[in-house]
């Protein structure tokens, strides 16, 4: 249940802000088919339209919460929604490349040009949020250095290594107009941890 603070409850929902998507660069350890992967990799990588809708938990070793998330990506600009039912409280940031804008806080709205340091002011919170917007489809952030990608049997990512954050996969599933992606992404980084369940993807501008 997400905790009635509103400071953490919106760094639940401002984790998973990003931008458009780059491909890994690292070289993938081997696969079972090396070419699927990185050709499906570079589907991933190509996204620039899609919705997922599920479940978010986060935390810092002491504190933490979660919700229902909605999250709404058009190229560099993003819409995402964190509900906590029983509070039913409400959180949304929404930006683009040049900026975000943080609603449902105490006090009124907060924009800034850099959604990081938004994040940190208004909670605390130091995470590289753009990044989750690569993460989460099973790819590397590039503006973060090299991604380290390690392939299960099936092919499919399984874990990814970057900028001190480890970041597991689980419950890939085929996605209908494009490439299988994640149901499961757990990421952690010493006492940071942030865990996202995929109900449902959706390809294409949609609604």
């Amino acid at each position: 249940m997400l905790r009635a603070a509103p400071s953490l409850a919106a760094a639940a929902a401002l984790l998973l802000a990003g931008c458009t998507a780059q491909p890994v660069r690292a070289p993938a350890p081997a696969a079972a088919d090396p070419a699927r992967a990185q050709a499906e990799a570079r589907q991933r990588a190509g996204l620039r339209d899609w919705t997922l809708a599920g479940r978010i938990a986060a935390s810092n070793g002491r504190q933490g919460g979660s919700g229902r998330i909605d999250w709404r990506q058009r190229g560099a600009a993003y819409s995402i929604s964190v509900s906590a039912p029983v509070t039913r409280q409400s959180w949304r940031l929404s930006g683009d490349a040049a900026g975000a804008r943080l609603e449902g806080l105490e006090g009124g709205p907060r924009e800034s040009a850099d959604v990081e340091a938004l994040l940190y002011q208004a909670t605390g919170w130091n995470v590289p949020v753009r990044a989750l917007a690569d993460w989460v489809r099973g790819i590397g952030a590039p503006a973060l250095g090299p991604a380290e990608l390690a392939y299960g049997a099936d092919g499919l990512p399984a874990r990814l290594r970057q900028d001190g954050w480890t970041i597991d996969y689980r419950n890939w599933r085929p996605v209908a107009g494009g490439p299988v992606l994640p149901g499961r992404v757990e990421a952690v980084r010493g006492e940071a941890k942030v865990r996202l369940v995929v109900d449902a993807w959706t390809l294409g501008e949609g609604e």
